[in-house]
């Protein structure tokens, strides 16, 4: 992966991973439209690490709460055990959606129906709940909806913040808690993909791609946190699914 390619999906990462419209399924399609070689999920994951640090940054008020202050933290055990869905999920299937499910057509149906599902959450949801209101049951429940995560174009902010919404979550605090449980998540898939990382392992591409969905992923997440205090998520739903009927009417 050369400096461009870094530079230019370390921004398609950051713009997307934050979002609800699948960092995953823009990585897969913006190489194909551009002509470049599928980075493949090491690369990926790679990226990922450059959006967990900028989670970090942005919410470490949040994590030294839960590290440091005696009442927030047993949000860290249900930040845990909300955490083994996705991880056991992905040693089961990582390969399969390597081989098999990094193609248009996939992408395509997940972002059309999971971006319908999105839209219909938004417009159904309570949104009577807030951060003080969370609780083991709602923890495990969304963080078994970030399983789904593992499938292209599902987006992982989208169906746990989809999930807060069903349970009766505001948007903003869906989507407050859909960040801060994707850092356990990212960095046991960082480590775990490390290894395979290939060239691009710590070579100035890799530090590029970092550095490139780091810094444009702080501004995102400050920008759609803001948004979401009196925005609804359907124009990202509409997103979806017009981008999904776009890639299926023009799948060969």
């Amino acid at each position: 992966m050369g400096h461009l390619q870094a530079a230019v999906l370390g921004v398609v990462q950051g713009l997307t991973e934050f979002l609800p419209v699948s960092s995953s399924a823009h990585l897969i399609l913006v190489p194909k439209l551009l002509g470049w070689p599928d980075q493949g999920l090491a690369a990926d994951v790679a990226l990922h690490w450059g959006t967990m640090t900028a989670l970090v940054i942005y919410f470490w008020k949040d994590w030294w709460a839960i590290l440091t202050d005696r009442g927030s933290r047993r949000m860290l055990l249900w930040l845990a055990l909300a955490s083994v869905p996705a991880a056991v999920l992905g040693l089961l299937v990582k390969d399969f959606v390597e081989q098999t499910l990094r193609g248009v057509l996939p992408v395509a149906v997940t972002l059309v129906s999971f971006g319908l599902l999105m839209g219909w959450a938004d417009r159904i949801g309570l949104r009577s709940r807030g951060w003080d209101s969370l609780d083991l049951k709602t923890c495990l429940w969304i963080g078994a909806a970030q399983a789904l995560a593992l499938f292209p174009g599902v987006s992982r902010s989208g169906i746990t913040i989809t999930a807060g919404l069903l349970l009766g979550l505001k948007r903003e605090d869906a989507a407050r808690f859909s960040f801060v449980l994707a850092v356990p998540v990212v960095f046991g898939a960082g480590v775990l993909e490390f290894k395979h990382l290939g060239e691009i392992g710590l070579t100035p591409a890799f530090w590029i791609a970092v550095a490139a969905s780091c810094l444009t992923g702080l501004a995102v997440i400050a920008g759609f946190l803001r948004y979401l205090k009196n925005g609804s998520l359907l124009a990202f739903a509409g997103y979806r699914v017009a981008l999904g009927a776009v890639l299926l009417l023009l799948r060969p």
